[in-house]
């Protein structure tokens, strides 16, 4: 138990959940420091048909602009939760658990 309390306090002081949270996605994506080595990386998975990593990779960096959507912006108005927006978060998550389930596990290699 310590070890997870330990965790936590370590996200506390680095705050990670914040600087995740103000990534310029826009810029992130036109910096060639990122984008250079992201596109070799991309390449190098298809030059290896790395289909796997590939729809992994594909399915977090959609999972993560969705996560920074209006839609999720509007899911917690005055520290409640929307009974309204629930069904479709649920929807994308387990669309994106059936997804992993399926590259990871059933889809032979």
């Amino acid at each position: 138990m310590d070890f997870f309390a330990t965790l936590i306090e370590l996200f506390g002081k680095t705050r990670i959940p914040t600087q995740v949270s103000e990534v310029d996605i826009r810029g992130l994506f036109t910096n060639p420091w990122f984008l250079i080595p992201f596109i070799t990386w991309v390449s190098y998975k298809l030059y290896r048909q790395a289909v796997t990593a590939l729809a992994l990779t594909a399915l977090v960096v959609t999972l993560w602009i969705f996560s920074g959507s209006p839609m999720m912006d509007g899911l917690i108005i005055n520290g409640e939760l929307q009974p309204g927006k629930i069904l479709l978060v649920a929807g994308v998550g387990l669309v994106a658990v059936i997804i992993a389930v399926y590259f990871l596990f059933v889809r032979p290699k």
